[in-house]
């Protein structure tokens, strides 16, 4: 076999990888997508708009505490622990429970 031929054959298998890993990424895009989607008509169906928005605002500026929140409130709903649906002032109150929660985890510092 000649190294031209078996050149050939790691190029073809090389680009036939990549192809693979190409359709498995789109996949997985497609995946997540679809988990967005239903992630997002759960929070349509239990919560206010005015909920929502707020829980936009959070995302704008804290994504993973929002994320964080978003757990929790599907938790809620599934469990039935709270009146559906959300609004404002209990989505406020669910906050401030959240905030103090991560708030006893942060470490502090003092300098002697």
């Amino acid at each position: 076999m000649s190294s031209d031929e078996e050149l050939e054959r790691l190029k073809a298998r090389r680009i036939a990888e990549l192809q693979a890993q190409q359709q498995q990424g789109e996949e997985v895009r497609r995946v997540q997508a679809e988990a967005d989607a239903q992630k997002q008509a759960l929070m349509r169906r239990i919560l206010t708009p005015e909920a929502r928005q707020r829980l936009a605002n959070i995302r704008m500026v804290r994504p993973d505490f929002a994320e964080q929140l978003e757990m929790q409130l599907v938790q809620l709903a599934q469990a039935g622990r709270v009146q559906l649906p959300i609004n404002d002032e209990l989505l406020k109150r669910l906050l401030s429970q959240l905030e103090g929660q991560q708030r006893k985890r942060d470490i502090s510092i003092r300098r002697i």
